[in-house]
C-alpha cells in the first residue's frame, strides 16, 4: 500500500478535500496549513515544485513531499502530493484533474505558493518580472477560475448545520490566498502579490452564487529558512509580542476561515502578523 492508498471506513463521515499549493518544505507555511487542516478533518491534496527550492539559497529538502504526506495520513487524512510547475498555463487543470481523481471534488482552495526572488525597480529583469507574475498572479487566477468552474455547492444549506460537518455541504466553498505587502527591494514579488489580492477579492463577489467565500491573508514575516540572525532580531523587536510569526500562526487563521464558523468572513484582506510594523 502506498502513502496515498489508505483504507477507508465506509461508516465514517466523508472528509472534505482541501487543495493547498506550495507545500514543498516541511518548515514552510503551506506545510503548516496542511497539518492543521488535516487535524481538523480535511483530506489534503497539495502541490510542490522542487526545482524552485533547488535554485533558492535554502535548497531542496529531499523527500519532503512524502514525509509531509505521511504526517497528514497519521492525522487521518487521505493525501495526494502533486508535483507541478505553475509557470505553465495548463498546470491548474492538471492539478484539479489529479486531485479530483485521487480524492474527490475540492471544497477549499488555499494558495500558498510563491515565486520570490529579491530585485528592485532598477535591477529587475523582464524575465524575472514575467516569472513572478506567471506564478504568483496568473497561476493563482487560473487555479481560482478552475475551482469556480468545478465547484458545485449551492447556497441552499449552511455550513455548520447538523450533519454537515467541517467544510461539508452546500455553501461551504472556501478560497484563501496568502499575500505580502513587501515591495521595496522585492518589486516583482510585491507587485504580483498585489494583483493576486485583487483577483481573490473579486472571487468573493463573482463566486458568491456558488456559496464560496474568498479571503486574502497577509502573514507578515515568517521565518521559513530565509532570515539571518540580524533580520530575525530586528523583526522580533519590531513586533509588539516580541517574537517572529510561525507557520502555525497562519495555519490557525486559515483553519478558521475554512471552517463553518468562518463563513461570515468574506472579501477581506486580513493581517495575521502579531502587530508587526509594515
Amino acid at each position: 500500500m502506498t502513502i496515498n492508498e489508505q483504507p477507508s471506513d465506509p461508516a465514517a463521515p466523508a472528509r472534505p478535500v482541501a487543495l493547498i499549493t506550495g507545500v514543498g518544505r516541511s518548515i514552510g507555511i503551506g506545510a503548516g496549513i496542511a497539518r492543521q487542516l488535516a487535524a481538523s478533518g480535511w483530506d489534503i491534496a497539495f502541490t510542490y515544485w522542487t526545482p524552485y527550492d533547488r535554485r533558492m539559497e535554502w535548497g531542496a529538502e529531499d523527500g519532503a513531499a512524502a514525509s509531509i504526506a505521511r504526517e497528514l495520513e497519521e492525522a487521518g487524512a487521505r493525501t495526494a502530493a502533486i508535483e507541478a510547475d505553475l509557470t505553465g498555463p495548463d498546470a491548474p487543470i492538471r492539478i484539479f484533474d489529479e486531485a479530483e481523481q485521487r480524492l474527490g471534488p475540492v471544497t477549499a482552495l488555499v494558495l500558498s505558493h510563491a515565486e520570490s526572488v529579491d530585485s528592485g525597480l532598477l535591477d529587475t529583469t523582464v524575465e524575472a518580472f514575467d516569472r513572478h507574475f506567471a506564478v504568483n498572479t496568473r497561476a493563482s487566477w487560473l487555479l481560482i477560475r478552475e475551482y469556480g468552474l468545478r465547484f458545485r455547492g449551492q447556497p441552499g444549506s449552511k455550513p455548520g448545520e447538523p450533519g454537515t460537518g467541517v467544510g461539508a455541504g452546500a455553501g461551504a466553498g472556501r478560497i484563501v490566498a496568502l499575500t505580502s505587502d513587501h515591495t521595496v527591494g522585492n518589486l516583482p514579488y510585491g507587485a504580483s502579490k498585489g494583483a493576486l489580492d485583487r483577483i481573490t477579492l473579486a472571487a468573493a463577489h463573482e463566486l458568491a452564487h456558488l456559496g464560496v467565500t474568498a479571503n486574502v491573508v497577509n502573514p507578515g514575516p515568517v521565518d521559513t529558512g530565509w532570515m539571518n540572525d540580524e533580520l530575525r532580531d530586528a523583526i522580533a523587536q519590531g513586533t509588539p509580542l516580541g517574537r517572529l510569526g510561525t507557520p502555525q500562526d497562519t495555519a490557525h487563521l486559515v483553519d478558521f476561515l475554512c471552517s463553518p464558523q468562518g463563513q461570515w468572513v468574506n472579501g477581506q484582506l486580513l493581517k495575521s502578523n502579531g502587530g508587526a510594523a509594515s
